[in-house]
């Protein structure tokens, strides 16, 4: 955090209050390089890790030369994954409450293509989405962009990762020439170089020195040498001595991820898998459980867990080395947000010595190594999540709202509200965590009861088949 206030830039007072009233006062490294000339309407490229406050950066640049009055698309955001989508959508709802009758709309793959277009006819003044369903939306004339005056890529380097080169330049060249473009990587191969190059106009390039070392520096990170017949089960050693509450076990290949999802679950701990073969409604689902707190272990593979940004995350565990130095960066950078304590642990067999020397010399610092014979299981019972996942057959297009779900459970079904977590409506869906223990008494007073003046099914997300 810098010691910039957000005070110091040209936003409206109604926009200041609102950020007062979030807990945004000082700016971030980011925020504080890349906001005055995003406001001032100049093109930026902006070195960003996961984490660092880049979307609020851009965010309040688009709003700000938004116009409330004019029913049309002013703003693009192209991000990697569904899942950082949404996030972002989230983000700019939240950031816009300063503003009247804002509409932000999220369309990502994965969902029902005619909705969209429904809500897109009903006007939107900022659009959301990944670059293929984008692009859909603009060949189907359902997405207009006469009126775009910003577009933003947001970790552009991860959308080339994934193949959406071809997709963004098209994107790019149907958006209006005067235009603002931000752009935001956490690194800038040769292809993030060429979109620059091609659709910005002189740029201005800001890069936060020492952000990486920085990032790191806030984690705990401890390594263990291994041989490949332990690597496995090394992990549930690994979590009975530290017992985080919530980790991300990365592995390399999504053999691995179910390898490791196995040797997990026969021990007794709950852990799911995400890699590239679940379909998007299984996907869904293992994200809204672990962002629940229902599942303790989350094992991905990397290009799964693009965008994923998980709100106090206790470990990261690294099952595989990375090859990529800074795939290892971005990998850590999800445990110890906001100046909570984080904790990475890495497990690496010789033949993986020359990449931990890589990440070594990149961070700045040596990993602390300790002996895997070692670890002492500490004191406790089974290692179990804190919360469960109902799932209710009902959701947005059945008018249920957050507040009803909250309402059916401490109202007639008799729960306090300590006992509810988080709450996830979808389009046909609703999702809501409760603590673990009292999950089947909350789907069986829920089933027995009402919502919204009807009865719904309830069930238990792992009963699931």
């Amino acid at each position: 955090m810098t010691d910039i206030a957000f005070s110091t830039q040209p936003l409206s007072p109604a926009m200041l209050a609102n950020l007062a009233q979030l807990g945004y006062v000082r700016m971030t490294p980011i925020q504080a390089a890349s906001l005055p000339l995003a406001l001032a309407g100049r093109d930026v490229i902006g070195e960003a890790q996961t984490g660092s406050g880049k979307t609020a950066a851009f965010s309040l640049a688009l709003l700000h030369r938004l116009r409330a009055d004019l029913a049309a698309v002013q703003a693009l955001v192209l991000a990697p994954t569904r899942e950082l989508a949404e996030q972002v959508t989230q983000e700019i709802r939240r950031l816009a409450r300063a503003a009247d009758n804002v509409k932000v709309l999220s369309l990502c793959g994965g969902s029902p293509f005619k909705p969209q277009a429904e809500s897109l006819g009903h006007g939107a003044h900022v659009v959301v989405g990944t670059p293929g369903r984008l692009l859909d939306h603009l060949e189907r004339g359902t997405l207009d962009l006469a009126a775009l005056n910003t577009l933003v890529l947001d970790e552009a380097d991860r959308m080339l990762d994934m193949g959406f080169i071809d997709d963004i330049q098209a994107i790019a060249r149907r958006a209006p020439a005067r235009r603002q473009t931000l752009l935001f990587s956490a690194t800038f191969p040769d292809g993030v170089q060429d979109i620059a190059r091609k659709f910005m106009r002189d740029p201005q390039t800001v890069k936060v020195a020492g952000a990486t070392r920085a990032a790191a520096s806030t984690i705990r990170q401890i390594a263990y040498e291994v041989g490949e017949d332990q690597r496995l089960d090394a992990v549930p050693r690994l979590l009975r001595a530290f017992r985080p509450e919530s980790t991300l076990a990365f592995c390399n290949t999504k053999q691995q991820c179910r390898d490791l999802q196995a040797v997990l679950a026969a021990q007794g701990l709950v852990a799911l898998a995400l890699h590239g073969d679940l379909e998007q409604r299984e996907r869904d689902q293992v994200l809204i459980q672990f962002a629940n707190r229902s599942v303790s272990v989350l094992v991905a593979t990397d290009v799964a867990a693009r965008g994923l940004d998980i709100a106090n995350l206790a470990c990261v565990i690294n099952v595989d080395i990375s090859a990529d130095v800074e795939q290892h960066v971005h990998r850590i950078g999800r445990t110890g947000r906001a100046g909570a304590p984080g904790l990475a642990l890495s497990l690496a067999s010789l033949d993986e010595m020359g990449r931990i020397g890589r990440i070594e010399q990149l961070q700045g610092e040596p990993f602390t190594w300790a002996p895997l014979d070692g670890l002492q299981d500490a004191p406790g019972g089974p290692l179990l999540p804190a919360m469960d996942t109902l799932q209710i057959l009902g959701g947005r297009k059945e008018k249920i709202r957050p507040g009803d779900i909250l309402g059916a459970l401490t109202g007639e079904a008799g729960f306090a509200a300590a006992q509810i977590g988080k709450i996830n409506v979808t389009d046909f869906h609703s999702y809501v965590a409760v603590e673990w223990g009292i999950a089947r008494e909350a789907v069986r007073r829920l089933s027995a009861g009402k919502l919204k003046g009807r009865k719904v099914k309830v069930r238990r997300v792992g009963d699931l088949e």
